[in-house]
C-alpha cells in the first residue's frame, strides 16, 4: 500500500483533481496510515510495555502532525488556526468521546462498570493540564493574541515533558 501511495503521489503531484481522484487519494492515504499504524503496533507488541505504548503514541502523533502541517501549509492564511483547532478537537474526542464510548460499551457488556479512578484520573488530569498549558495559557498571558513568547514556549515545553514523565512513571 505505501508503494502504491507513493506512485499515486508521483503521478498526481501538482495536478487539479476531480472528485473521483480526490476519493482515490483519500483511500490511498487512509490505507497507508493504517499500514503504518499496524507496523507500529507489531513493533509495540515486540518491545512490550511501557515502550510499546510510547511507540504507538509517537507513530500516531507523527502521522497527525504531518497531516496538520500539510493542511496548514496548503490552506494559506485562512488555515492559521487549524493546528490549534485540530488539537482542541483531539482533546475533546479523547476526553469525551473515547471515555464515553468506553463507559457505554462496558456498561452494555458487563452491566455495572468498575472504573479505575487512579489510572484514568492521572491520564485525564495530564491531558487537561497539557490542554490548559497549550490552548488556554497563551490567550491570557500574551498581549499580541494567542501566541507564545519564546520564554512561555520554553516553559510549556519543559512543563509538558515533566507532566509526561510523571505520567509514564505513574
Amino acid at each position: 500500500m505505501p508503494i502504491v501511495a507513493v506512485l499515486g503521489l508521483l503521478v498526481l503531484w501538482g495536478r487539479e483533481l476531480d472528485g473521483v481522484m480526490v476519493a482515490v487519494v483519500g483511500v490511498l492515504l487512509a490505507g497507508t496510515v493504517l499500514v503504518a499504524v499496524h507496523h507500529a503496533e507489531v513493533i509495540a507488541a515486540k518491545v512490550g510495555e511501557p515502550f510499546g505504548s510510547i511507540v504507538l503514541a509517537v507513530s500516531v502523533t507523527v502521522i497527525e502532525v504531518a497531516l496538520i502541517i500539510t493542511l496548514v501549509s496548503a490552506g494559506g492564511p485562512e488555515a492559521q488556526t487549524l493546528a490549534r483547532d485540530t488539537v482542541f478537537a483531539a482533546v475533546m474526542i479523547t476526553m469525551n468521546g473515547i471515555v464515553g464510548i468506553a463507559l457505554l460499551v462496558g456498561t452494555f457488556r458487563h452491566g455495572t462498570v468498575r472504573f479505575n479512578a487512579e489510572g484514568s484520573g492521572s491520564a485525564l488530569a495530564t491531558v487537561a493540564a497539557l490542554a490548559t498549558l497549550g490552548l488556554v495559557l497563551p490567550t491570557f498571558t500574551s498581549a499580541s493574541g494567542p501566541v507564545f513568547t519564546p520564554s512561555q514556549l520554553a516553559f510549556v515545553a519543559v512543563a509538558a515533558l515533566v507532566l509526561y514523565g510523571m505520567f509514564i512513571a505513574n
